[in-house]
């Protein structure tokens, strides 16, 4: 997951509040129903020490809500009496939450918001194909090819002239499914797609992916519809979620190799709360996995008001120079140092004991 949008939580001081809140009940629910939800979270920060400023904004935040569009739910960030991030939801919450802490408590977001790949879709066929962008905020249109146009049908006889010319049938689809490449490689780089779909019959699907950079095809999905066929919503999303799900097992695949020294003796990955925060103090982490609900992610860790003064007794952030210091839990705290070095962070599901990293909290590294 990109972390990139997180950046205006880190760029003030805490103490934050966060709130998670699901929105799917909220056709079905009254407006004095969704006042009450919004009083009752704003309560429970207050009850935890947030000030009467931040409340009120968490408060007015939720019941601003009462219109929304969001199918599952919103996260809501505030400070210093103002909301500084609310990002919708991909998932509901298992239960509305609050929480008032000296970071926001962003690891949620990994499974809640998860990714949300860009696909373009390409609907291809031997004169060309048209390319539709899908992302979260809805679909558009973002380009088409138009190849040669004919010969493009084969004939069924076999005479000399008749194999000739479907020789040049064979090379004008050859030409086309080239060009269609290509366009579509410079598709994907201006709009960075992290998933290619392609819409149309086998053999025309099959000589376009063929002929893409080796580099993308690890995001090509070959999607089971005929030419002209435009594809639905559930079919995106089913392509998107097997996507990120492959992505999380390819990602954990290599985590497991990495954690074994190569053979220098260094590994490329670590695990545990105490190698974590040593890597995240040297900016070595390039992503972090985080299993949800894991038992590091609750640990206790110290931090100081930047991102890399983290550390696992308080005492050592004093002898590295921070005099003022919060206790903090170890996921949200990684994920600020992420944030601020620009590694990412990937939620991934519980496999076995030997398969997760140690306590739930692993990272590959930059270099080891």
């Amino acid at each position: 997951m990109d972390l990139a949008f997180l950046h205006p939580l880190y760029e003030h001081p805490g103490p934050w509040a966060s709130v998670y809140v699901g929105t799917s009940r909220h056709t079905e629910d009254t407006p004095h129903e969704r006042h009450l939800t919004a009083r009752a979270l704003s309560r429970e920060l207050a009850g935890q020490g947030a000030d009467d400023a931040t409340c009120r904004a968490v408060q007015e935040a939720l019941e601003g809500l009462e219109h929304s569009s969001e199918p599952h739910g919103r996260a809501i960030f505030a400070r210093a009496g103002e909301v500084a991030l609310d990002p919708p939801l991909a998932r509901a919450p298992q239960r509305d939450s609050s929480r008032w802490a000296p970071l926001p408590h962003t690891a949620p977001l990994l499974e809640l918001a998860g990714e949300d790949p860009v696909c373009v879709v390409a609907y291809v066929d031997r004169r060309g194909a048209a390319f539709e962008l899908r992302t979260a905020l809805g679909q558009q249109d973002v380009g088409a090819v138009t190849g040669r146009q004919h010969p493009v049908h084969r004939t069924s006889t076999a005479d000399w002239s008749e194999r000739h010319f479907q020789l040049k049938v064979e090379n004008t689809w050859e030409h086309n499914a080239a060009e269609i490449a290509d366009a579509l490689t410079v598709c994907q780089e201006e709009t960075r797609a992290d998933l290619l779909i392609l819409v149309g019959d086998d053999r025309e699907r099959r000589t376009v992916h063929e002929r893409l950079p080796q580099r993308l095809h690890d995001l090509v999905v070959e999607a089971p519809h005929g030419t002209g066929s435009r594809l639905l919503d559930e079919d995106v999303e089913q392509a998107r979620a097997e996507h990120v799900r492959q992505r999380a097992a390819r990602e954990l695949e290599r985590f497991l190799a990495a954690r074994d020294p190569g053979p220098e003796g260094h590994a490329g990955a670590v695990e545990g709360v105490p190698a974590l925060v040593e890597a995240a103090r040297e900016h070595r982490i390039d992503e972090l996995l985080i299993r949800p609900d894991s038992p590091d992610a609750h640990r206790e860790v110290w931090v100081g008001e930047d991102a890399d003064q983290l550390a696992v007794r308080r005492t050592d952030l004093k002898i590295l120079g921070e005099q003022n210091s919060w206790s903090a839990r170890a996921d949200d705290a990684l994920l600020r140092c992420a944030v601020a070095t620009g590694a990412g962070a990937l939620s991934v599901t519980p496999t076995g004991p030997e398969k997760d990293p140690a306590g739930g909290l692993g990272a590959l590294l930059r270099w080891s």
